[in-house]
């Protein structure tokens, strides 16, 4: 039974990447986070230092200085440092200072280096910049200073910096994935051609530095020949059966016609060597080697010449539905024989109960990229059962049992062509009775 496959797989390269890019992101995440525990502390120490230093001199200064120098002082400092001093007023509307962890660790700081009663804001009366708010002999004031004097920027320096090892990661990870999986890509085109019985297309590296991959690729090479030269082989024994079977075959059917004077045993006798004959010559095409060359085929033509050997039978009516621009990617003589085939088949299994006239509806139509053809007959059909074994070699159903005259290799032999050639085969039974041929070929173009 087998099994369904599962929507999520994924072929080895994105499995090997998905991994690789969780394993570094996380690594980058986890000296993320250390950098930033290190880097956090001395960063907010060293902020509430250049703050409550500024606060400090300018608290100084002013102390220091008459009312008239005071006034000229909060003026220059204004003007040169950018640093303005003015009087907190109790309605005064401020917006408190960022509350992150980092804004909170620099107010706590201030506190304890200014004192109690230490305010910080982002703006005061919607005027934005820094303001520290202290105190002076019991009065308070603002000190605005440019919110730019102080790095609050680090944080997004560590997100681009974590973007931006993210993507050299990434595609590291892929670049990784890759080298692992173009070994296994190459074994398995290599493998898929053997299965197509191309071997010398088949053979892979040997010189790898990789001593693992080199030895599976030794081994597939010599595989690879192993099977070619049984391949050769067969195709020599074949050869040799077909001459040293169907030689002997020839003379006896010269001799029954010469020496046997009963026209009716000499017409059996004819008959059953013909029958050999036939079932050789079923041998022969199911064992025939894999490779076809596949070429622009007018369907229609191939099914006219098919046909002209049955057009004067009484005991057979074809009756035919073919679209527009029937061309399909196919070898002339192997889809000739698909055709062929079928047609015996009907011909033998297919003639209704009632009339004994085999008839068979071809239909065929142009799909998207494909050549849909569908051919049905009236027969008796059969059980469901039996459907999934009709293509299997040397199997016959009931009927073919009955009237055995085949070697159960005519369907076995349709789908192993219509396969060599790209398409699909598939047997059904109709609603109404009888058996269909479901053939899906490539669509060439005009």
């Amino acid at each position: 039974m087998n099994r369904l496959r599962s929507p999520w797989r994924l072929s080895l390269f994105w499995r090997t990447f998905f991994l690789l890019a969780l394993l570094l992101i996380g690594s980058i995440l986890a000296w993320l986070q250390t950098l930033r525990s290190l880097e956090f502390e001395p960063r907010a120490i060293q902020t509430a230092q250049q703050i409550a230093t500024l606060v400090n001199l300018s608290r100084a200064a002013l102390i220091h200085s008459d009312a008239i120098a005071r006034v000229s002082l909060i003026k220059t400092m204004t003007e040169q440092e950018s640093v303005r001093i003015v009087p907190r007023e109790p309605g005064d509307r401020f917006e408190p200072f960022e509350r992150d962890a980092l804004g909170q660790r620099i107010a706590t700081e201030l506190s304890v280096r200014l004192g109690p009663g230490t305010e910080l804001a982002n703006s005061v009366n919607e005027e934005e910049g820094l303001w520290v708010g202290f105190t002076i002999d019991g009065d308070n004031y603002w000190m605005r200073t440019d919110s730019d004097r102080f790095n609050r920027t680090a944080g997004r320096t560590w997100i681009v910096w974590l973007i931006t090892a993210a993507a050299l990661s990434l595609a590291g990870a892929a670049l990784i994935a890759r080298l692992i999986n173009r070994p296994l890509k190459e074994l398995s085109f290599a493998a898929s051609r053997v299965r197509e019985g191309d071997f010398d297309a088949s053979t892979l590296d040997e010189t790898v530095a990789t001593s693992e991959i080199r030895a599976v690729n030794i081994g597939f090479n010599r595989m690879s020949q192993k099977l070619a030269k049984i391949e050769q082989d067969r195709a020599i024994m074949l050869a040799g059966i077909s001459h040293d079977l169907r030689t002997p075959l020839a003379r006896l059917r010269l001799e029954t016609e010469l020496s046997v004077t009963d026209d009716e045993a000499r017409a059996n006798m004819a008959s059953d060597i013909t029958q050999l004959d036939a079932i050789i010559g079923k041998f022969l095409d199911y064992a025939r080697p894999d490779k076809v060359r596949l070429t622009t085929v007018a369907l229609p033509e191939v099914l006219d010449a098919c046909l002209f050997g049955y057009r004067n039978r009484t005991d057979m009516r074809v009756n035919l539905d073919l679209g527009e621009g029937l061309l399909v990617l196919a070898d002339t003589v192997e889809l000739g024989r698909v055709i062929s085939n079928l047609l015996e088949n009907t011909s033998r299994y297919g003639k209704s109960v009632d009339t004994g006239v085999a008839v068979l509806d071809i239909a065929a139509k142009a799909r998207d990229k494909w050549i849909l053809i569908r051919i049905r007959d009236y027969g008796i059909g059969v059980s469901d059962a039996q459907l999934a074994n009709l293509t299997k070699p040397f199997y016959r159903g009931e009927a073919a049992r009955t009237a055995a005259n085949g070697a159960g290799l005519g369907l076995a032999i349709v789908e192993k062509v219509i396969l060599r050639m790209g398409g699909t085969f598939a047997l059904s039974n109709a609603s109404t009775g009888g058996l269909v041929a479901n053939i899906k070929l490539q669509r060439a173009s005009p």
